[in-house]
């Protein structure tokens, strides 16, 4: 039996108590598990991690967090979508626009995730020549890393000096286009008026 945990006779009155007194203050005799053969001590617990209250709240939080950030994310994502869909709009009214105010003949490709113009050196003209630069110097006037444009019917746009939009250079057929884009709203463009909607 370990000696701390055996009761011990009360102390004559006046005599200083065990473990205190002269040499230091006193300590506390370990617990002792009673109900056995042996006294023990009873070992001292550190008890650590959450409650069920807690890992409750937690839940609790992380679904509400949950439910109002990931609406975000896909707003995020739309409008990345309708970015693109506005540089494309962009480009082709100003295909549009220059053909009309240099009296030349404007060339738009719409194909994949991009969108480059060209004009025409020269009125009269079937054919474009030299690069119309985008809004930053580049001979790429729009391009999306995230969305792709198709176009139907395929091929090139020819924006006519009269404002008409054109299956070939020489300007003999008006041509309505479509313009598809993943994720957003199609793009007309009338082929008697140019006009981009």
């Amino acid at each position: 039996m370990h000696a701390s945990c055996i009761d011990h006779p009360r102390a004559p009155a006046g005599a200083p108590p065990q473990g205190g007194g002269a040499s230091g203050p006193a300590k506390p005799a370990p617990r002792c598990l009673l109900g056995s053969a042996r006294a023990v001590p009873r070992p001292v617990r550190h008890e650590q991690g959450f409650t069920l209250p807690e890992l409750v709240a937690v839940l609790i939080l992380v679904g509400i967090l949950a439910a109002v950030a990931l609406p975000k994310f896909d707003a995020g994502l739309a409008i990345r979508q309708d970015g693109w869909h506005d540089e494309v709009v962009s480009a082709l009214r100003h295909a549009r626009q220059t053909a009309v105010s240099h009296r030349r003949l404007v060339c738009a490709v719409v194909a994949g995730g991009s969108v480059t113009l060209t004009i025409a050196a020269t009125n009269p003209a079937s054919a474009c020549t030299a690069p119309l630069p985008g809004p930053d110097g580049s001979a790429t006037y729009a391009s999306s890393n995230s969305g792709s444009a198709n176009v139907a019917p395929a091929g090139t746009l020819f924006f006519q000096p009269n404002g008409r939009v054109t299956s070939d250079g020489a300007g003999s057929t008006a041509s309505n286009r479509t313009i598809g884009i993943a994720g957003s709203d199609p793009i007309t463009v009338i082929g008697e008026t140019g006009h981009v909607e």
